[in-house]
């Protein structure tokens, strides 16, 4: 049984394919996730096992982030398709609102360095992908 006292507010931000299925994975772990996405048809693309709450809006709005409950969110994960949009939502989660673990989407590699001496961490979804062609390929040539 989850204590509900121990959940943690973790907000997501972006509902495409990468953002509903964490959102979905952290709700069924028990946590307080709120998802956020100016489209709402974005929404139909989460989980019928999605346990948390969707809510339409800018996520790099300042209003919409506090609506959001940013103030108390211990995780934030940034997942829409724009770098230079999750690299600001980063930024004021880092720097106004002290989130204590932020996790960004970026889908250009060099924008690591951006992210050196920060409590942000870098979700590259061409390293990932890279990662696995090399596994597999390591798996069939043993």
């Amino acid at each position: 049984m989850i204590n509900l006292i121990d959940r943690r507010k973790v907000i997501v931000i972006g509902c495409g394919r990468l953002g509903s299925n964490i959102a979905t994975k952290l709700s069924l772990e028990g946590e307080n996730v709120i998802i956020l996405d100016e489209n709402l048809n974005a929404f139909r693309k989460l989980d019928d096992n999605f346990s948390g709450y969707s809510m339409s809006g800018n996520g790099s709005d300042l209003e919409t982030l506090e609506n959001a409950g940013i103030k108390d969110a211990k995780i934030i994960v940034i997942t829409t398709e724009n770098d230079n949009v999750n690299l600001y939502i980063a930024q004021l989660a880092s720097l106004i609102y002290k989130v204590e673990q932020i996790y960004v989407r970026l889908n250009d590699t060099n924008k690591s360095i951006l992210l050196e001496n920060t409590n942000v961490k870098g979700i590259f979804p061409f390293d990932l992908s890279m990662k696995e062609f090399d596994r597999i390929r390591n798996e069939e040539n043993q």
